[in-house]
């Protein structure tokens, strides 16, 4: 069994809401396996507190979150990416920046909660189906045995998942 740690980088175009889920839910499930970080190509000023909310009260960590530009992680001495997974549609189509050390990289295309706009319930329940959403792809990402795949392998199934992802929301929607 391999004892490499995978630092995994998620983005999101304002790095609020998606990114931030999928950064706790990897450094959870992961158990030191993978080291996740997230950032926004257009981050905001703030994490969505309906994140913090939601992540709260899974009884996850909320501790040091906070919306970051990819440029962190572009610039030397920043952390080399195993994996870098886009979450959202606009981040995915953006000119992302050559990352060091070629990463694996991926889409996972999931609704942006931030866009609802009814009742604070419908709100709070589409952040927690989206959570949802991404946890299920965390674990099954999480399940994968990495150090026996070569890296053609791990990308197609980075890619199936991200097709899985990208069909449970359009069904849902």
């Amino acid at each position: 069994m391999s004892d490499k740690v995978y630092n995994t980088l998620f983005l999101c175009t304002g790095n609020s809401a998606r990114s931030i889920m999928a950064e706790v839910l990897l450094n959870s499930f992961g158990h030191g396996r993978f080291k996740a970080f997230s950032a926004g190509s257009r981050p905001g000023s703030q994490v969505n507190p309906l994140t913090l909310e939601i992540i709260q009260a899974t009884r996850l960590p909320i501790d040091g979150l906070r919306s970051k530009s990819w440029d962190e992680f572009a610039r030397p001495g920043a952390p080399q990416m195993d994996f870098v997974i886009t979450l959202c549609d606009s981040a995915a189509g953006e000119e992302c920046p050559l990352w060091p050390g070629q990463p694996i990289t991926a889409h996972w295309g999931f609704e942006d909660p931030s866009a609802c706009t009814g009742t604070a319930e419908e709100q709070r329940g589409k952040f927690d189906k989206v959570f949802r959403q991404i946890a299920t792809r965390i674990k099954i990402f999480n399940s994968l045995p990495l150090a026996t795949l070569d890296k053609a392998a791990i990308k197609r199934e980075l890619d199936t998942l991200g097709d899985r992802a990208t069909q449970a929301s359009t069904t849902a929607s």
